[in-house]
């Protein structure tokens, strides 16, 4: 019953406080007639009273208003408190006991109300750095386990460009050998051969000639395409445009594919490391393609943004996830962080998209004025990772 009690008293002491001044006692006087039926003291309304104004009524409230409130509770509170003391006591001492009884309730609350303002405000104080210190920790954390993934990541690939090195070595060594050696050991013994067929028989004496310098052409175009391969001199004589345009004439005759090459002139205005590294990239993409993608068509555009060059290669091969190859072990993740890594060297961006039915598009862009870096990566099924 008196918990019933409770709730209306605070349903009708919160409505009064809401109307605020000039409502009508009436409710008031009814709580008090109910708390003397139900067996209540003095002492037991007002604790009721005070419990209210601590938990329901000052918490949040401005400094300014919770005395006001406490004033215009009292009202309520006098008015609700005037039978019981009237049943116990005559109305002189009735009167002296409730005006001590507003007064105490009055200076307690106010302490208390306070107080508890200052332990909600500590406690809120505390759970917010203890949350700033978690965010931080884990921040930190986050931090120290990227670190340490770069730094794995840097270690693969030192290990990987050693071992490709070594591999490119042995293949220059292998074609030195096998194929420049044995050519010029033929054109050794055909010479050989040559000058004795002068001085005892000349039929027969043009075609050998002939064969010999077939022999030697052809050890000159090894030597260029070496040269080539490890840094075409056009590049540096001509420029990019002519450079891109050798190498992709001489990849669609070995390969096959289709290169369709756009470029815009204002490209040969960017300093010579910015055209070896768009130049590296193209070569790099073009030679993922013939390995991997079975395309039969790429098309390679060049062309100027607001504030960067930005290069695109899109192949109509197959796809394939780019997470997957970036995480794998060989060349071909080489490949991708190589042009990754070149292009951040210069505060360029690098995206590679993969996609079922759409091929791959890779774009290399390069800030006109040296800025910030950008990589961002798309794996296969068109989801984009920045």
């Amino acid at each position: 019953m008196k918990r019933r009690f409770s709730k209306r008293y605070q349903a009708e002491l919160l409505t009064y406080l809401k109307q605020g001044r000039g409502v009508r006692l009436q409710p008031a006087r009814g709580m008090g007639e109910q708390a003397l039926s139900a067996g209540m003291q003095t002492l037991d309304l007002a604790k009721l009273h005070e419990e209210i104004l601590v938990t329901q009524v000052l918490p949040g409230r401005p400094a300014g208003k919770r005395a006001a409130l406490i004033r215009q509770a009292g009202i309520f509170f006098t008015e609700a408190i005037t039978p019981i003391e009237k049943t116990h006591r005559g109305p002189r001492e009735a009167a002296v006991h409730l005006n001590q009884i507003v007064e105490m309730l009055s200076q307690r609350t106010v302490e208390l109300a306070a107080s508890n303002l200052e332990l909600e405000q500590e406690i809120a104080r505390r759970k917010a750095v203890e949350a700033a210190l978690k965010k931080s920790e884990h921040h930190y954390s986050q931090l120290l386990e990227q670190s340490d993934r770069l730094q794995e990541q840097l270690r693969q690939l030192s290990r990987q460009i050693l071992a490709t090195q070594e591999e490119e070595r042995r293949q220059i060594s292998r074609e030195l050998h096998d194929v420049i050696a044995q050519t010029l050991t033929g054109i050794n013994v055909r010479l050989a051969a040559l000058a004795k067929e002068a001085a005892t028989n000349t039929k027969g004496l043009d075609r050998n000639i002939a064969r010999t310098q077939r022999l030697v052409a052809k050890s000159v175009n090894i030597v260029h395409r070496f040269a080539r391969e490890l840094r075409p001199a056009v590049l540096d004589d001509l420029g990019l445009i002519p450079a891109l345009h050798s190498f992709v004439k001489i990849f669609s005759k070995r390969t096959r594919i289709r290169v369709h090459l756009k470029v815009f002139a204002g490209v040969e205005q960017l300093d010579g490391s910015k055209r070896t590294i768009l130049y590296r990239v193209a070569q790099e993409a073009l030679t993922n393609v013939s390995r991997h993608a079975q395309a039969s068509r790429v098309e390679i555009s060049i062309q100027k943004l607001a504030d960067s060059v930005d290069m695109k290669i899109k192949d109509n091969g197959k796809s394939f996830k780019v997470e997957h190859a970036l995480n794998a072990k060989g060349r071909k993740r080489l490949g991708l962080l190589g042009m990754r890594e070149r292009l951040q060297m210069v505060g360029g961006s690098f995206a590679v998209e993969s996609t079922p039915g759409n091929g791959t598009t890779i774009t290399a862009q390069i800030p006109l004025v040296k800025g910030g870096v950008k990589v961002s990566r798309t794996g296969g099924g068109g989801r984009k990772i920045r």
